[in-house]
């Protein structure tokens, strides 16, 4: 048996209102509406406001309905003249017609309904896509807050790292902040790599190559792994995702620190 949370969360008093659920689950919500007031006030109050905006949003009908209920009646009044028992075939004559034509108001009002819930669906989609876009801007802003931080920060140390033989064109420079354990590096200069390769940091501790990080392709300013008691920076050219170890025969730049 459904309960209220359910059919509040799942919007099934509007669909049950539009004529979207089947048999059992209509059954269903009536035996909830009739068991609970709270929410038999909130499906009036719905059920209201869809009248509403149906009257709100109501289409006059064609011109050919009207002329077509006119024709019917004038046909109904002429056989009434013409034959005993044309008194009921007049009145049942206009009947038919008005529940036709409100039949195709009632039709009318559905797909309107319809349309403003399909309206209102896409408003929430395009509402959770510009909060997605939103966060990834404060992200961005934020990293680029950080980055910024690190550069202009009094106590950093910059240092170039110019391209060897394996690289004459290239060139990094590097910002490294002992005290806040921080270092970035400008790529803007790096010569771009094919697909199967990427560019990789490495600091040098007493002899041992320790891991900074891949250098992405897209990033002209970028935060690498910070290491302690670094004596230089290097950078190597490595299979793409990067490597355990360095390939030393693929190192193309490097500098020693102070």
């Amino acid at each position: 048996m459904m309960d209220k949370k359910h059919i509040l969360d799942n919007g099934l008093l509007e669909q049950y209102l539009l004529g979207e659920l089947n048999a059992q689950d209509c059954k269903q919500i009536e035996h909830a509406l009739a068991s609970d007031t709270e929410l038999k006030a909130q499906f009036d109050a719905l059920e209201k406001d869809f009248e509403m905006l149906g009257l709100e949003n109501a289409i006059e009908p064609p011109k050919g309905i009207k002329y077509q209920l006119i024709q019917d009646i004038r046909e109904a009044k002429d056989t009434k003249n013409n034959k005993g028992n044309s008194n009921l075939k007049f009145y049942l004559g206009i009947a038919a017609s008005v529940a036709a034509l409100s039949m195709l108001g009632g039709f009318w009002m559905y797909n309107e309904l319809s349309d403003v819930k399909q309206q209102l669906q896409t408003v929430e989609t395009e509402k959770t896509e510009l909060n997605d876009k939103l966060n990834n801007l404060n992200q961005q802003i934020e990293n680029e807050t950080v980055l910024f931080a690190t550069v202009t920060h009094p106590d950093t140390e910059q240092y170039v790292l110019k391209g060897n033989t394996l690289m004459p064109d290239g060139k990094v420079v590097s910002y490294v902040n002992h005290s806040t354990k921080s270092v970035v590096i400008n790529t803007e200069r790096l010569p771009k790599l094919d697909a199967e390769h990427d560019y990789q940091m490495w600091a040098d501790v007493e002899g041992e190559m320790i891991n900074m990080g891949v250098i992405g392709k897209d990033q002209n300013l970028m935060a690498m792994r910070y290491i302690d008691h670094a004596e230089s920076l290097n950078i190597t050219i490595e299979p793409a995702g990067g490597n355990d170890h360095p390939t030393v025969v693929q190192l193309v730049t490097n500098v020693y620190l102070k």
